[in-house]
């Protein structure tokens, strides 16, 4: 260990930050930051909604082969962005990250509506997913190292779950652009990627307002630059809620370091917190598959079993989306009283025993649209608090110099397994007309739900309330240099 004064230095940011009372800055956080997820939403469910009328003949004209391929493309774009930008935002900072990444989504999807054939379609598709996937790093990081950590469960599930907002109103932008009378068909699938690349616009110059994490800075060897920002955040909230208490703060110790290696990155994930590295790849795997499985086939459903019009689906996409949002919104404050590690366990669990006993039911005809729509409603309140946490866990599991990085990487591999096996498999049932075929899809979402329950309680740890600190030590800890 050196011992340089120069080299060590003591902090007390991180205990400064988790005794703020939360505030107009933590709200103006979680706005300018969270809400890229309801454009994630927003963005999923158009194109989703939108293929018919983007496929058809003088529009692009796309085979059904070519509609799946574009799903790949965004995919694909988000899966490398994830990966890409994740590792620059533990480099370069969060703040010039979750700026580079949402620009990167506001060209996509801006280029999308103005796509001329299948292949520009492609490719504005792809950097689109690269935008959107590099926020997942960059922004969890953000959120999580600036909000006081007896809030941080509540707020992270809440800015996950906050994809559902966009995905109600994708689905209901859905019927109004596709309704003639109010916009020209050719005109109406254009105008929704515009609009959600100009509503882009916006997040950008509300993002200019968020300082850099003051956590990022002291661990890269920028102690003075995070004081000076804790101070203004400090002042802003002493304005507003009084003085804050004079009082002896924990100060911890760190090295003046710089960004983390490739080879650290593996260290911390397989040899010092390997338990962790396999609950993070269950909880994402599991959640992910579940995911796609159900939410990217249910318009065929709808349609194939139950006769419900084109036009119609998403009216039956609302309620379903609005479940997946009041979960995390009504559950969160349980994973910071009762726990991480026994409401992760309950929600997948429940999950899973509910979306058997769904396909069971399903098999059995005995379900109208109304009513399967009701049950994934029910069943996706729990699913969906559950899979927010997932990237809590993730966050709180490896060192902040690696956060980013990490939260990435597995982000980027739930996507792949979820993203492209599950909507896979379960339309591949689907296509055999056969409601027994598409049960056993059901069954084996359920059954992976459980596996992830077994995950949580077997492999969970307590990081409610407690410092990211004190959860996972930062690489650059140090002991206090000798006097």
């Amino acid at each position: 260990m050196v011992k340089s004064p120069d080299v060590i230095f003591s902090t007390d940011v991180p205990a400064r930050l988790d005794r703020l009372p939360f505030s107009r800055f933590h709200w103006l956080v979680v706005i300018a930051l969270g809400i890229i997820w309801i454009l994630d939403g927003l963005e999923v469910t158009v194109v989703g909604s939108l293929s018919p009328a983007i496929a058809a003949p003088g529009a692009l004209d796309f085979t059904a082969t070519e509609v799946g391929l574009t799903g790949s493309a965004y995919i694909a774009g988000a899966v490398l962005g994830s990966l890409v930008f994740g590792r620059l935002t533990d480099r370069f900072g969060r703040k010039r990250l979750f700026t580079v990444t949402v620009f990167v989504y506001l060209v996509g999807t801006i280029a999308t509506g103005f796509s001329w054939d299948f292949w520009s379609f492609v490719l504005f598709r792809f950097i689109t997913g690269a935008g959107i996937g590099g926020e997942y790093g960059a922004v969890n990081s953000a959120i999580q190292e600036l909000i006081p950590a007896r809030r941080r469960g509540v707020v992270d599930l809440t800015v996950n779950g906050s994809f559902w907002v966009g995905a109600a109103l994708g689905a209901f932008g859905s019927v109004l652009v596709l309704n003639p009378d109010l916009v020209p068909q050719e005109y109406g699938w254009r105008l929704a990627f515009v609009i959600g690349g100009l509503l882009a616009l916006v997040i950008i110059f509300v993002r200019r307002m968020i300082p850099e994490s003051p956590r990022w800075l002291m661990t890269h060897g920028r102690p003075e630059e995070a004081e000076a920002i804790v101070e203004r955040i400090e002042a802003g909230v002493a304005r507003r809620h009084g003085p804050l208490p004079q009082e002896e703060l924990p100060r911890i110790f760190l090295r003046r370091a710089g960004h983390a290696s490739w080879l650290q990155i593996a260290g911390a994930l397989f040899r010092t917190y390997p338990k962790r590295t396999v609950l993070n790849i269950t909880l994402m795997a599991t959640q992910a598959f579940c995911y796609n499985a159900i939410f990217f086939t249910y318009a065929m459903v709808l349609s194939r079993f139950y006769g419900v019009e084109p036009q119609n689906i998403g009216w039956f996409i609302l309620p379903f989306a609005a479940g997946n949002f009041m979960g995390p919104l009504l559950l969160g404050h349980l994973f910071d009283s009762v726990g991480r590690k026994p409401m992760i366990a309950l929600t997948y669990g429940l999950a899973g025993v509910l979306m058997i006993g769904t396909g069971f039911l399903f098999r059995a005809g005995v379900l109208d649209a109304t009513q399967q729509t009701i049950a994934w409603t029910v069943i996706f309140f729990f699913a969906s608090a559950g899979a927010s946490a997932a990237y809590l866990t993730i966050g709180e599991s490896f060192p902040l110099e690696t956060r980013a990085v990490s939260i990435s990487i597995f982000y980027a591999f739930g996507t792949l397994v979820g993203g492209l096996g599950g909507p896979a498999l379960v339309g591949a049932l689907i296509q055999t007309g056969e409601r027994g075929q598409i049960m056993l899809g059901y069954a084996l979402g359920g059954g992976l739900m459980l596996l992830g329950a077994l995950a949580a309680w077997t492999l969970g740890f307590a990081a409610e309330r407690k410092p990211l600190e004190a959860v996972t030590p930062p690489l650059s800890l140090a002991e206090p240099p000798e006097s």
